[in-house]
């Protein structure tokens, strides 16, 4: 593999990384504007662009790229973060140029049609409440409300129902003139694709320079907002999450507690599945995951199991965590976690998407491409000391406890 890189006089950043071999092209724009950035009135404005950017362009419909990447079999998507939002582009490798150039025209050149905005606004209304109807996204959104409060990091992706029937067509490009010109972009590519001929794509993006980068705020302190959250809602299940403040995503600790999140309930061996799901048959669906922003993070752990079992999944999820934290990690467990870590990481670099995803995440944050045996050597030299280290300064503090369901404060410990 080879990572070239480009830096344009406009500002604009592009990165690639051949891969010997590989039959398939990915490029991807990412832009330094996320779900964080947006000022109150416009919370969700990030989310909107995403889905306004593919519903025409200047010189095509918005059907016309839909049948455009499907005629090569490829595919044209996005998401947004909170802190950034990504537009990508996966094609077979002779297909390389369609992509290309579709990603290219759909980021610089929205048409912001008024009827567009207004049919796709009806299609995220219906998105958020959707998001409202599933209870397991809305206990992860309860409980980093209750976390961060007011903070942007606190806030839905998506927007609420008010801001976003409240943003208008002129509200919405505005943030795009202001956000997205080539100092806050970078284009990356992976896969069977030509340095140059990015570089040449990347010449066409317009010299926009109103604005400047947004100016981000870190959550005052460690401290939750709330001890407590609980929305209740008649339902057949409940859904119960523990969230802890977390770690910043270049914190010293953050691949320890990787290591520790693995042991805690990242797979099917770790100690949260294993024990209520496969001993206990106390719940379908248990993991815990780690989320890492610029200036916080945050490790939640989520169970989705039935309303008269939560008050017990609730003290058996804490007994769990407080033994990981008392206690430390075994051998096995520490080899093991290391071991699927290691492994999933190096299976992402045999497919151009995900190493595509790697260049615009890591340029994105952190302004550089991270070497692959860089990361390898910090997980590797990860020791079980340091997890359990980590685990007494990150899970010995109580966490924020949040349900959604037919439950009482109660339930919740409360």
């Amino acid at each position: 593999m080879t990572i070239q890189r480009t830096d344009l006089p406009s500002g604009l950043t592009v990165v690639t990384e051949t891969m010997a071999g590989s039959r398939s092209a990915s490029f991807g724009c990412w832009v330094r504007v996320g779900a964080r950035d947006e000022s109150e009135p416009l919370a969700g404005a990030s989310h909107f662009l995403e889905h306004l950017l593919f519903k025409g362009t200047e010189t095509r419909s918005g059907r016309e790229i839909s049948e455009a990447i499907e005629a090569v079999g490829g595919e044209l998507n996005a998401h947004t973060a909170h802190e950034h939002t990504a537009f990508y582009a996966r094609v077979p490798g002779e297909a390389a140029s369609v992509g290309l150039d579709l990603l290219c025209d759909v980021v610089t050149s929205p048409a912001f049609d008024v009827d567009d905005v207004e049919s796709e606004r009806q299609v995220i209304l219906e998105e958020l409440h959707q998001a409202e109807d599933e209870g397991d996204d809305r206990v992860m959104s309860l409980a980093h409300e209750a976390l961060w409060g007011d903070h942007p990091l606190g806030r839905e992706v998506l927007g609420t129902l008010e801001t976003i029937e409240g943003m208008d067509r002129d509200a919405i490009a505005e943030f795009f003139e202001l956000h997205y010109r080539p100092a806050n972009l970078v284009l990356v590519a992976a896969g069977a694709v030509d340095h140059d001929q990015v570089v040449a794509a990347g010449e066409r993006f317009p010299a926009r320079q109103a604005g400047e980068r947004a100016v981000r705020t870190a959550p005052a302190g460690q401290i939750p907002v709330r001890s407590r959250a609980l929305l209740r809602r008649p339902s057949e299940q409940a859904h119960l999450c523990a969230v802890w403040p977390g770690l910043a995503s270049e914190d010293p600790d953050r691949y320890a507690l990787g290591v520790c999140n693995q042991i805690l309930g990242g797979g099917l061996s770790s100690r949260l599945f294993q024990e209520i799901r496969e001993e206990r048959g106390l719940a379908y669906t248990v993991f815990s995951s780690v989320a890492s922003f610029s200036d916080a993070g945050s490790v939640a752990a989520y169970v989705g199991t039935g309303a008269e079992r939560v008050d017990e999944v609730r003290k058996l999820l804490l007994d769990i965590t407080a033994q990981l934290v008392a206690d430390g990690v075994t051998e096995r467990e520490w080899e093991v976690a290391l071991g699927y870590l290691e492994g999933s990481f190096l299976l992402g670099l045999e497919d151009s998407g995900s190493v595509m995803a790697r260049l615009g995440n890591h340029v994105c944050s952190r302004g550089e491409v991270t070497p692959v045996e860089s990361q390898l050597a910090k997980l590797r030299a990860v020791t079980r000391d340091q997890v359990a280290a980590v685990a007494q300064r990150v899970l010995a503090v109580p966490p924020v406890i949040c349900g959604v369901g037919p439950l009482t404060d109660a339930d919740l410990g409360g």
